[in-house]
């Protein structure tokens, strides 16, 4: 396909998976905010009618009376809202991103040589294998033990190191940038999962027992409640595993894998503190900021842990290098990055195979090789530490 055009697909479907993901994690966030936040009705002949729990809210100049029904109201209204299209278009268009940037360029995007040496083909059928296999792992382990007693917190441990596991080997396997991908990939099917085969076919049974008058199943509610709780805690992670691709400094790291758990681990934390604060408020309890605090103290740590040796100021200068010269950085752009990025294939619309056209990139290329250290793609072409500081010293003496 055209350079151009994949490009205008790319970013169309980039712009329609984040309309589409703002659309259902909102739902997400919504639906688990307003049942922890529900309230006894204080109306005797709203509780007559079997109404659990209700809601008072405002919003945009209006007031809104939010009701909840345990089973079911006497008479099932004909025309029921189903939350499932945000869930079905997020994961359409971010498979479709997916295959765009990464299937189509396998031999580019998923593979780095120096981690696991194989053929794009090969590639492409990790990649796969890894949404199916962690969606029937983790299908799996709810079914197993999650209707067992303290069931919850025993499906959580074991997915939680199945988590642990695959990041491991997707880090072990595919290049950085797209392991980190892949593991908020597979999680984010893991939710589209939840949704296609277990809550929404649970609730179309619920509703044709209802309709039908029979006996209603309960582990239908059960296991699509747990489910749907499962996906609200997925959220943050997922969010912070394909945000933190973007950054070569995280994917690049060594124990690379370690850094991204910790990240997932701790927008998990957070969240927690979230959805108890629903019910704190609700019942008039202090809210349980303990977990968000976890949370931002993991996450300091990682970003102290990840900190570069600092150098003393005196030792910085007194070894300083001449400022390098133009035809140096042009020699390391054009065995590094022009191979894709010159006359006959300009990546991104950008060309470095001339030290004029090098220079007026400069702020591209310190900022790309630099500072983000997103560039050379995978380091495909073995940029050297000491190659990326000439770039470094290049740039910054420039702007001086």
């Amino acid at each position: 396909m055209d350079v151009y055009l994949l490009d205008w697909l790319s970013l169309l479907l980039r712009w329609a998976h984040v309309i589409t993901a703002i659309a259902w994690i909102g739902a997400s966030f919504h639906f688990v905010g307003l049942d922890n936040s529900l309230t006894v009705p204080e109306d005797p002949a709203d509780r007559d009618k079997g109404i659990g729990g209700e809601r008072w809210a405002v919003h945009g100049g209006g007031f809104y009376h939010q009701q909840k029904y345990p089973v079911s109201p006497e008479r099932l209204p004909e025309r029921l809202h189903w939350s499932m299209w945000e869930s079905y278009a997020t994961w359409l268009t971010g498979f479709g991103l997916f295959t765009v940037l990464y299937l189509f360029n396998a031999g580019t995007f998923l593979i780095d040589k120096s981690l696991f040496d194989w053929s794009p083909a090969a590639a492409i059928g990790g990649a796969l294998g890894f949404l199916v296999a962690f969606w029937v792992v983790y299908d799996g382990i709810c079914r197993a033990f999650g209707q067992r007693r303290h069931g919850d917190m025993l499906v959580g441990v074991l997915v939680f190191l199945f988590i642990v596991f695959a990041s491991w080997l997707a880090c072990a396997l595919f290049a950085g940038r797209a392991a980190y991908l892949l593991v908020g990939a597979m999680l984010a099917t893991t939710m589209s999962g939840n949704v296609f085969f277990v809550i929404i076919p649970g609730q179309r049974k619920v509703v044709a027992s209802l309709r039908e008058g029979t006996p209603v199943d309960p582990l239908h509610g059960r296991r699509g409640k747990q489910r749907s709780l499962h996906n609200t805690f997925f959220t943050l992670p997922v969010l912070i595993a394909m945000l933190s691709n973007h950054f070569g400094f995280l994917h690049s790291a060594p124990n690379n894998w370690l850094w991204l758990v910790l990240l997932m681990l701790a927008g998990a934390l957070i969240r927690l503190s979230f959805v108890l604060r629903h019910k704190a408020l609700a019942s008039g309890r202090p809210v349980p900021w303990r977990y968000a605090a976890m949370g931002m103290l993991m996450l300091t740590g990682v970003i102290a842990a990840m900190a570069p040796s600092p150098k003393t100021t005196a030792t910085a200068v007194a070894t300083q290098p001449a400022a390098p010269t133009l035809a140096e950085v042009q020699a390391v752009v054009s065995q590094r990055c022009a191979m894709c990025h010159n006359e006959g294939l300009a990546n991104k619309g950008v060309r470095l195979d001339t030290p004029e056209l090098t220079a007026r990139q400069a702020q591209q290329i310190y900022q790309q090789a630099v500072v983000l250290k997103a560039m050379p793609l995978n380091n495909a072409t073995q940029i050297t530490e000491a190659e990326r500081d000439l770039l470094r010293r290049w740039f910054e003496t420039r702007a001086r």
